[in-house]
């Protein structure tokens, strides 16, 4: 070997000493940064001296894998062993949950303002930045859209103005079912677009027509959201936000989502405050805007551009889901029960002799009512709620809740629950009725949820279901094809909407 060679040898050597040496300490160095992070999750998930029991989690997921499948149903079937109140791990989450009448009125009435926060989950943050109006925390931002959606949908949203046009949006809606002729054909469409045009004419001031591609299509996109919202791969999301760098998952398709409605939403908007006029409000963005610059000075206020964005949105998804699922699983259930069906018809022939429903005609006509609680009760459209948090430290039977905890409130379990409704597995109208034949109205019966943050919208909505139901009974009488029974299993979601199902709507001979 000649000189020259021989003296490079050692150093090439000492060089991939070097390298060796660098790459041992840079594997070292992440392996100890995985197990550092490892500890701390692990750490994170002993519950809190004094916290609500619970089933035990598994290492880092904690209990998430429980959720996957009816979450509401896993939920009630674990209070008969931890109690009413217990705690779940959602992935270094500590979670409480809340089930049965007594408990939820416990903490939602009585401890109304201390569960009135909502958490600062990752989601959350992702999707509006906890602004908006459903999602944002509990103080002045709360506050200032709470009133402001309260004064629209009372301005907007109620009187003979608003009856008269709830009225020819039902019109609409049984005219276009007339047009399939006793034929086979799925309601979820017509039904949907119904329901969404009344909360239009509070937030936009005016309808859109059914055939409208671009409207539906964001409706169909928000449908998909409240599904994606409680899926697996969500509650992964709040446990682990890194894996918003995944290339797949259902998280990201939420995520793109989100991003179109986002911007259909700051289209329209812009579309519908043309022609505006200060302090004379046709609808909700008018009334928004006239906020905006009311407070524009004021540093701390939460009225914003983004904040319009986010609270439009979300008043079109409350404003639809509910009253849109409720109507369609009562469709279901009365072609199931044509017995319970025929009550109805006879109810309604007697009490409208053929001309149109009024919201004076509801009191005459109990067991419409009857039906109509019976299926929000039964079918649970919004079984957990949206998710709520501690607002301070509180104690609750005797465990201790700190500041910022999630909490779950299962609704499904207050209706469910076996010490206020006999045989609650049993689809019947008539526990709403007293002896007399006379509505009557039930404690357990929470389907808006309550204290301060239920419902904002629960006596349009409430008005919604009466007449579109009425109208739409007064006409048809509803059918499966023959040989044709859908199933009665939900669709998985934020929302428990059935599975698409072909019915026939056949005209009445009155």
């Amino acid at each position: 070997m000649t000189g020259p060679e021989q003296t490079e040898s050692p150093r090439a050597l000492l060089s991939a000493l070097s390298r060796g040496k660098g790459l041992q300490f840079g594997c070292s160095l992440a392996v100890t940064c995985l197990l550092v992070l490892v500890a701390r999750r692990l750490v994170k998930q002993r519950r809190p001296r004094g916290f609500p029991p619970g089933p035990a989690p598994l290492p880092l997921i904690g209990n998430i894998l429980s959720l996957a499948v009816e979450p509401h149903v896993y939920m009630k079937n674990q209070s008969e062993t931890y109690g009413q109140i217990f705690s779940l791990d959602l992935g270094g989450i500590s979670t409480v949950i809340l089930n049965g009448y007594d408990a939820i009125k416990e903490c939602l009435y009585h401890q109304s303002e201390v569960f009135a926060d909502r958490p600062s989950l990752p989601l959350f943050q992702k999707m509006t930045k906890m602004g908006g109006l459903l999602n944002c925390k509990y103080g002045r931002g709360w506050i200032e859209h709470r009133k402001l959606a309260v004064n629209s949908f009372r301005y907007f949203g109620s009187g003979e103005a608003m009856f008269q046009r709830i009225s020819e949006e039902c019109m609409f809606f049984v005219d276009a079912i007339d047009t399939h002729k006793g034929k086979p054909f799925n309601p979820q469409h017509l039904v949907t677009n119904a329901v969404s045009n009344v909360t239009n004419l509070v937030i936009f001031g005016q309808r859109f027509t059914y055939d409208d591609r671009d409207f539906q299509h964001m409706i169909q996109i928000f449908s998909e959201n409240v599904e994606l919202a409680a899926s697996a791969w969500a509650f992964l999301y709040n446990a682990f936000p890194w894996i918003e760098y995944l290339p797949f998952g259902k998280h990201q398709k939420l995520f793109r989502n989100a991003n179109k409605v986002y911007d259909f939403l700051l289209q329209i908007i812009e579309r519908f405050s043309q022609g505006r006029v200060q302090h004379s409000p046709r609808h909700y963005i008018d009334a928004y805007l006239d906020e905006m610059e009311q407070s524009a000075g004021d540093e701390a206020t939460s009225f914003s551009r983004e904040n319009l964005i986010f609270s439009v949105g979300e008043l079109i998804i409350a404003g639809t889901e509910t009253t849109t699922n409720t109507l369609r699983w009562a469709m279901l259930y009365l072609a199931l029960y044509p017995s319970v069906q025929e009550k109805v018809h006879r109810e309604i022939d007697s009490v409208l002799n053929g001309r149109a429903p009024t919201m004076e005609d509801k009191q005459r006509m109990p067991y419409v009512e009857a039906v109509l609680h019976e299926v929000l009760r039964f079918c649970n459209i919004v079984p957990l709620g949206i998710f709520r948090a501690t607002s301070q430290d509180t104690v609750v039977r005797g465990y201790t809740i700190p500041r910022g905890t999630m909490v779950i409130t299962n609704l499904y379990s207050v209706h469910f629950d076996e010490k206020y409704w006999r045989e609650p597995g049993v689809f019947c109208p008539e526990r709403f009725l007293d002896n007399n034949g006379n509505f009557m109205r039930r404690d357990a019966f929470v389907p808006f949820s309550v204290g301060r943050r239920h419902c904002l919208g629960e006596q349009l909505a409430r008005m919604e279901m009466f007449l579109f139901f009425t109208t739409l009974l007064q006409r048809f009488r509803l059918q499966f094809p023959q040989g044709c029974i859908p199933s009665l299993r939900p669709k998985l979601g934020m929302t428990l909407q059935p599975l698409p199902y072909s019915i026939c709507a056949v005209r009445r001979q009155q």
